[in-house]
């Protein structure tokens, strides 16, 4: 677990953790020339419901941005770690739950400042529902939706903010037309990890007004 903890916050110190938001891409080949989808004037304002979008497949990012805040705080991560180290100890579940929870941060960690790619799903360039497919994939084999709408739809509902656990997806109402436009990872004191439009791969706070503004609401994939 130190060994995992140094390189958590070593790979936050490297690259930065000031993050922005971003869209709820679904992959380039999602998105056909035909077929319609409901939207929202343009010129209305973001609403604080959880409704969204029964068809977004011609909605691309490009079409519909993400209204980014201007700015963010940098994270200090050591309680969080300090935690993590706490709940390693104990009885064999809660080791075992230790151990998903690192398996799962490996990940993140493997994936920390990879470019933002609409479309894109790859160490070379993700975006934001790609990166929580694979980060699920990859270290609890787990299989998510490909968008951050189809995967909304699954799991869980956590409806109290105060319940969410390590690993919960986090949703935020970042676009007009389409709801949810952005997912992440909730990672424990109120941090999730997401891939941003605009810094990558990082790491935000659900206290931060932009996000705490839109957040939408949680899913459990998978009791922990």
């Amino acid at each position: 677990m130190i060994k995992i903890k140094f390189l958590f916050i070593s790979a936050m110190f490297i690259g930065g953790i000031i993050s922005f938001g971003c869209s709820s891409s679904s992959g380039n080949l999602r998105y056909g020339d035909n077929g319609k989808s409901t939207v929202i004037n343009d010129n209305d304002s973001f609403s604080d419901d959880s409704s969204f979008v029964l068809d977004d497949k011609e909605v691309s990012e490009f079409q519909d941005p993400s209204d980014l805040p201007e700015n963010e705080s940098k994270i200090d991560l050591t309680e969080l770690m300090k935690n993590l180290d706490q709940k390693s100890s104990g009885s064999d579940g809660e080791a075992l739950l230790s151990s998903k929870r690192e398996l799962m941060l490996m990940e993140i960690i493997r994936y920390l400042n990879t470019p933002y790619k609409y479309g894109g799903n790859s160490l070379n360039g993700i975006d934001c529902s790609a990166f929580t497919q694979s980060v699920y994939k990859n270290s609890w084999l787990l299989d998510l939706n490909r968008s951050a709408r189809d995967q909304y739809q699954q799991g869980i509902v956590v409806d109290d903010r105060t319940e969410l656990k390590f690993g919960d997806l986090v949703f935020f109402n970042t676009r007009r037309r389409v709801k949810p436009g952005h997912v992440g990872i909730y990672i424990g004191d109120n941090l999730f990890a997401h891939a941003s439009s605009k810094l990558g791969v990082t790491i935000s706070s659900l206290e931060h007004d932009y996000y705490n503004k839109r957040y939408m609401g949680a899913r459990r994939i998978d009791e922990q």
